[in-house]
């Protein structure tokens, strides 16, 4: 790109938490850049909410799920997840990408919903990252040092109109 388009950096996250938004009760993975007070709620299906609960917690089902499954396939082609990337925000909803690389070196991008790609990247060790432009277009939450951070989440949640809770989409 040129020196007027810059790509745009992409930021190593961490996975702070699920909780549950207070008017609707979906579920919402929060993501937070280490080392600094910026949090990123993202709103999620159940079915994955579980899939990240399950593997934060560490508990292992008899059965495979889902996700499970996917990194099966994908180790047993050969390929390793590398990372997910939330690299959009395009009509209030949040968009991904799963990078795999090849046995031959080469990688390979699939299109994801992020809470899918979390529940992967998870289970796969691989990192979570997302662009800056995701951070600054999406309603980020910052904290001052030493405020607890659920505390504030939870008050933040609640002064969110109904406008705003219902803004972002699966």
């Amino acid at each position: 790109m040129s020196a007027n388009n810059p790509v745009p950096a992409n930021l190593d996250v961490e996975i702070r938490g699920l909780i549950l938004d207070p008017v609707s009760n979906t579920p919402i993975v929060i993501l937070k850049k280490p080392n600094e007070n910026l949090f990123l709620p993202i709103w999620i299906g159940v079915f994955e909410a579980n899939a990240i609960a399950l593997q934060l917690e560490g508990v292992q089902t008899p059965r495979p799920m889902t996700h499970d499954l996917l990194r099966a396939a994908v180790e047993s082609l050969g390929g390793q997840v590398e990372a997910v990337l939330v690299h959009a925000l395009v009509e209030n909803t949040f968009h991904a990408t799963i990078t795999v690389r090849r046995t031959d070196g080469s990688t390979v991008e699939l299109d994801a919903r992020p809470s899918d790609a979390i529940a992967l990247a998870l289970r796969c060790g691989a990192r979570i990252r997302v662009s800056t432009e995701v951070f600054s277009q999406a309603h980020a939450v910052e904290f001052r040092e030493g405020e607890d951070e659920e505390k504030r989440l939870r008050d933040w949640l609640e002064s969110l109109t109904p406008e705003q809770l219902g803004k972002y989409k699966m």
